[in-house]
């Protein structure tokens, strides 16, 4: 969704807040603009497109300023245009507001307002905020003006403001989508994300719902709505900015399918004790009492993290011997789902600040059940409202299309198997102690998974000017067809399914033919015999075949035809570990796919990476 970026301290401004944006870029954009105080001025810059734009039209009309706020706006509200541009001005043009999220009762305030003489000039529901607080500004301050113009919105936003009028100060207003407040050395900064600002501070702030903080040089104060004070103790980021560049890839995406291996470790690290046959996750917060009481699970996703929360079904089923469904975050709480305290609902979250899979597991709570989040974001909001969390430590992710963050949740949910069984009495030592040697050995596995992509992306070639992919996969593997056909979906635009492939017969046969390839998931596990006739039917369709198999498996190479079919390989691993090995070749596939066909892989059209409004 929309970047966030503000700052006041003695550097010069427009560069940090450039910089900022820039480092937001990854979250999906279509304009741009930056506004700066200086000499009782507010001075504003905007465009339509990408950043390079807004900084032409910088150097076009250089602006500076003590201090100041920027954006990047993914349209909701009016056309992608200048015009619409962030930041918005009241009628006076000496207060400015920037805004991520929905103002639902704008159009009710705009009649309002523009029956009071307001003139507005945008087509977005931002614009009303400016207008509101302008209505609002009295002697007491640009808070207080906030303060009481919050009273009349209705929606989810995150709010930046400034105002001429009451100088070297910020307003930032969270309720919904994220905000981070960055605490520098004499300097202060306010964020939609981290990576904006982890190059000037590691110490930073992760504002609730609903809550108000006041820049100033003299340091933040924290306030609910009604001006109650909140305390916060700052949160120490350990995320090395480094890990958010490119580090000579061409694209962050690819980075991070590059970053598994380490990101898988990071996440096992710590937790597992091979001598002992035994889990640690004393970070929790929940305790074994606690969780023998469980009787069933709800596992709570969107996305790719849906994907993961399939697979995680399989797993806890299977080792801890615990009922589990799996809901979309998005659907949840519109159906009166059965929950209570014999249920510990899981969710899945790399922001931790979907907006969805946030309202699931406040739904959850308020039926009384357990809850347990696992997350990427150390301190996001849905670690600060679940009972427990279980972190990953995959790093910062850039690419919209999530990759390391997705293996690492399907360790994380491994973890949480092996633990759930252990303390249940499902696994004792000796059963455990298979599990966890496989776990340990799993980041070398990846590594030779890897070593695939010179063939992967000689491949690509061959294949994407395909307008239809069709993935197959069954039992713990068939959640990574569906995965494989939604990383095509999202950054190369040709329209991919996933299917469980016994349901082959029930109607995706009849697409199958010699214009679509078909992804067959095939390694020598219980179901395997039944995947190579799934094969001979494609075949027989004259459907061309893309084959990830188990090593050189020649049962898989002799059913297809060496002129127009591939075989791919991944290494022989335990079957529930199979799937992260599964998804490797998948992602690669994607990614040069999308490159051959000149797409924008780490910011695909019209998606976002954190969907922080409904």
């Amino acid at each position: 969704m929309c970047g966030i970026i503000g700052y006041l301290g003695d550097q010069p401004v427009l560069p940090v807040l450039i910089d900022g944006l820039r480092r937001l870029e990854y979250r999906g954009y279509d304009s741009a603009g930056v506004a700066l105080v200086r000499d009782g001025q507010v001075l504003i810059r905007r465009s339509a497109g990408k950043l390079s734009r807004l900084e032409d039209a910088i150097a076009a009309a250089p602006v500076d300023g003590v201090y100041g706020i920027g954006h990047t706006r993914w349209a909701t509200h009016g056309r992608p245009t200048e015009e619409n541009a962030h930041p918005h001005r009241d009628c006076t043009g000496r207060i400015v507001v920037i805004h991520n999220g929905i103002i639902e009762n704008y159009l009710d305030l705009k009649r309002e307002l523009a029956a009071e003489h307001h003139k507005f000039v945008t087509e977005t529901d931002t614009e009303i905020v400016a207008h509101l607080v302008e209505r609002e500004m009295r002697d007491d301050g640009l808070e207080m003006a906030v303060r009481r113009a919050l009273k009349r919105l209705r929606g989810q936003f995150a709010l930046v403001l400034i105002s001429a009028d009451d100088p070297e100060k910020i307003v930032a207003v969270r309720n919904g989508p994220p905000l981070v407040i960055g605490l520098g050395d004499g300097e202060y900064f306010v964020a939609s994300d981290t990576p904006a600002i982890l190059s000037h501070t590691r110490e930073m702030v992760f504002l609730d719902d609903p809550e108000m903080a006041v820049v100033t040089r003299q340091g933040v104060v924290f306030s609910d709505f009604e001006g109650h004070p909140r305390a916060h103790e700052p949160q120490h980021i350990t995320w090395d900015p480094i890990m958010a560049e490119k580090a000579g890839y061409k694209h962050f995406m690819l980075k991070e399918i590059f970053e598994q291996p380490a990101a898988v470790r990071e996440t096992i690290l710590g937790r597992v004790s091979l001598e002992k046959g035994h889990v640690f996750l004393d970070e929790m917060a929940i305790t074994e009492d606690q969780f023998r009481r469980v009787e069933r699970l709800s596992i709570l996703a969107c996305g790719t993290s849906w994907h993961a929360g399939l697979i995680g079904k399989y797993l806890i089923e299977s080792l801890a011997q615990l009922p589990v469904e799996v809901d979309y975050g998005s659907e949840y709480r519109y159906r009166d789902p059965i929950a209570g305290p014999d249920v510990l609902a899981v969710v899945i979250t790399q922001s931790g600040e979907t907006a969805d899979t946030l309202a699931a597991l406040r739904e959850a709570k308020r039926k009384g059940a357990l809850t347990l989040a696992i997350c990427n974001v150390v301190g996001s909001m849905a670690t600060r409202e679940s009972h427990g969390t279980l972190y990953t430590h995959a790093g910062p992710e850039i690419g919209v299309a999530s990759t390391k963050a997705f293996t690492s949740q399907l360790v994380a949910l491994y973890l949480l198997a092996l633990y759930l069984g252990q303390i249940r009495g499902t696994l004792p030592p000796a059963a455990l102690r298979p599990h966890l040697e496989a776990l340990l050995r799993l980041p070398a596995f990846i590594e030779q998974a890897l070593k695939e992509a010179p063939a992967i992306e000689e491949i690509a070639g061959r294949f994407h000017n395909r307008s239809d992919f069709l993935y197959l996969g069954r039992g713990i593997n068939y959640p990574i067809a569906l995965e494989g056909a939604l990383k095509l979906k999202e950054i190369s635009y040709i329209h991919a399914e996933g299917y469980p492939a016994g349901e082959m017969k029930h109607g995706p046969i009849a697409l199958i033919d010699e214009d679509m390839p078909v992804v067959a998931l095939a390694p020598r596990d219980a179901v395997f015999e039944k995947m190579l006739g799934n094969i001979q039917e494609a075949k027989a369709r004259g459907g061309t075949v893309i084959a990830v198999a188990t090593g050189e498996d020649e049962d898989v190479r002799s059913l297809l035809d060496p002129a127009a079919d591939v075989l791919l390989s991944v290494p022989e691993v335990p079957a529930l570990l199979m799937p992260i090995v599964l998804v490797i070749p998948l992602q690669l596939l994607a990614y040069d796919i999308a490159v051959r066909r000149g797409c924008d892989v780490d910011q695909p059209r019209n998606l976002a990476k954190s969907v922080t409004v409904e």
